[in-house]
């Protein structure tokens, strides 16, 4: 509409008088969303945004569709509630949506942002007309009948409508759930308001927002942001944004340096490099399996213990070699078998714990820590690398142990697969299985692939820690580290690419050396013998184990 046009709309009215300067100021505070903040920012008890705050801000009002990286503690969520909520208020009949991994998860961070934005610029309540927080449904009305309330990044938004939405966390989503579910919900435009109301061909129509820490190289997310830059190099509407740990803590936001410094010492490399560096890690070229693939095997939302009747354990074991005093562990994977009604087929291999042992522990400490997890879960059998150093622990699984707190026998145990004398042979259980790695590597590394891209496999989703209960919390090491072990895994298997040797076979080698694959080992060894030797139960006895031998 031209000014013209406007000026000939004005009456004698107060309100008509000014329309023409309403309808200014109100295209000002598009451009321009910081400078309308800062108008309206009380005296005492505000905010002063920084220039990338401003940055941010000003590109969601300005571009079709915004890929922000940032760290933890740079502050993205918050900008991204306020940007919301400054497009509520100056496009009147708007819906917006915050998509997070739950619904849950996304109404928490709805509300957390709605009590700080309140505080910093109270003014902007006057513009709220309803407000509405509860487990798992938000929605925050305005005067100009528009909306904000949250949705999941699942299959559970399919059929919703939005005029536009943020995806958070974006680096979880795979690229089939956006396309099905949440790309169309932004499918109808927003109409002007009034008896000739049209879509606004200037107007962001569609938009949908991506913020995230970063994620895997070679994921959905990681190559929508590689082509979002390209489009922006192409200038075709889209930005992508980023910054380092860096730069909010020079503007003194989140931790301070000596902080963050200090839980680069304590975090491992690829999980630093993912929440404060903003750098996609792992290998996009010979990739050990899929990313995406792996990510959609992360179903698990509960741990399990000990086991209940009729369960069915395994146990895979590495022995760390690493020299890594930080890393220097061993590694007990925990593996529940879910059979079809009639036995005859596995449905799926839960990974339902994962447990590191130090490895200042003595083998023989060891022996008797590996003893009393296979007594928990009344595993059918331990698959054990036997080579160089776990040599030693097999050694020690084979004597007679007691725990040394309790005093309590923990048995003697005998191979499966050699020849191997046990301590006491007569009261010895069959049950170590003394893996030569080497021998089958190229059998243990393709099965691992084959049961990940047939979703066999299924591990702990992730978490984090402001999601455990407080019941969860205080038995930490049942409720809450199984999950921490299961992200340390999936780093470990985004750090793995596939090489092809001349003989034909294949084997896997690490991307960054410092980072070890001791979870992954003792995974893919008792995935490997679970596939090999027990696909079905045999009524003589628990195995059939001349078929092992021979």
């Amino acid at each position: 509409m031209t000014k013209a046009q406007i000026i000939a709309m004005q009456d004698d009215t107060v309100f008509g008088q000014s329309l023409y300067k309403y309808v200014e100021f109100c295209s000002w505070a598009r451009w321009y969303p910081d400078l309308f903040l800062d108008l309206i920012k009380p005296e005492t008890g505000g905010i002063n945004l920084n220039s990338d705050q401003r940055t941010l801000l000003r590109c969601v009002m300005r571009f079709v569709s915004v890929y922000g990286v940032f760290p933890r503690g740079w502050g993205k969520t918050y900008d991204e509630v306020l940007a919301m909520y400054l497009v509520a208020i100056f496009f009147p009949g708007i819906e917006l949506a915050m998509t997070a991994q739950t619904k849950e998860n996304a109404a928490e961070l709805l509300a957390n942002k709605h009590k700080e934005i309140m505080r910093h610029f109270p003014m902007l309540e006057n513009e709220i007309t309803k407000t509405q927080f509860r487990q798992s449904d938000t929605l925050v009305e305005f005067k100009s009948e528009s909306g904000v309330d949250n949705l999941a990044n699942a299959q559970s938004s399919k059929g919703q409508r939005r005029k536009r939405i943020n995806v958070e966390e974006s680096a979880l989503l795979n690229n089939d759930t956006f396309e099905d579910a949440l790309k169309p919900i932004v499918e109808v435009p927003r109409l002007t308001v009034g008896k000739l109301g049209i879509v606004d061909p200037e107007e962001l129509n569609q938009q949908i927002n991506f913020f995230t820490t970063s994620g895997f190289r070679g994921t959905d997310e990681y190559n929508r942001s590689i082509l979002m830059y390209k489009n922006m190099i192409n200038l075709t509407g889209d930005i992508v944004l980023g910054s380092s740990w860096f730069l909010g803590c020079w503007y003194g936001r989140g931790s301070t340096k000596s902080q963050i410094l200090k839980k680069k010492k304590e975090m491992s490399f690829v999980s630093f490099a993912q929440n404060y560096e903003s750098k996609w890690v792992g290998c996009t070229d010979s990739a050990l399996v899929n990313i995406n693939a792996l990510m959609d095997c992360r179903s698990l939302t509960s741990t399990q213990e000990k086991a209940n009747v009729d369960d069915e354990f395994y146990l895979g074991v590495d022995v760390a070699r690493s020299q890594n005093t930080n890393n220097n562990q061993s590694s007990v994977c925990v593996a529940k078998v879910i059979r079809s009604k009639d036995k005859s087929k596995i449905n799926s291999i839960d990974i339902v714990n994962i447990i590191n042992i130090p490895n200042i522990l003595s083998f023989t400490a060891q022996a008797c820590m590996i003893k009393k997890i296979q007594r928990a879960y009344r595993a059918k059998a331990v698959i054990m690398d036997g080579n160089g150093l776990g040599a030693g622990l097999v050694d020690e699984c084979l004597k007679e142990s007691y725990d040394p707190l309790t005093n309590e026998f923990l048995g003697c145990w005998d191979t499966i697969n050699d020849d191997n004398t046990p301590e006491n042979p007569q009261e010895a259980e069959k049950i170590l299985y003394n893996l030569k790695a080497q021998s089958a590597q190229n059998k243990i590394v393709t099965t691992f692939i084959d049961m990940v891209n047939s979703k066999k496999l299924r591990l702990l989703v992730s978490k984090q820690m402001h999601e455990f209960t407080v019941a969860e919390q205080d038995d930490f090491d049942n409720k809450v580290a199984p999950f921490i072990q299961t992200d340390c895994l999936f780093e470990e298997v985004s750090n793995l690419k596939l090489k092809h040797l001349n003989n034909g076979n294949v084997t896997i080698e690490k991307v960054v050396k410092k980072l070890d694959k001791d979870r992954v080992s003792a995974l893919i060894y008792v995935l490997w013998y679970i596939n090999e030797y027990a696909k079905s139960l045999y009524s003589s006895s628990e195995y059939e184990y001349s078929v092992l031998i021979n």
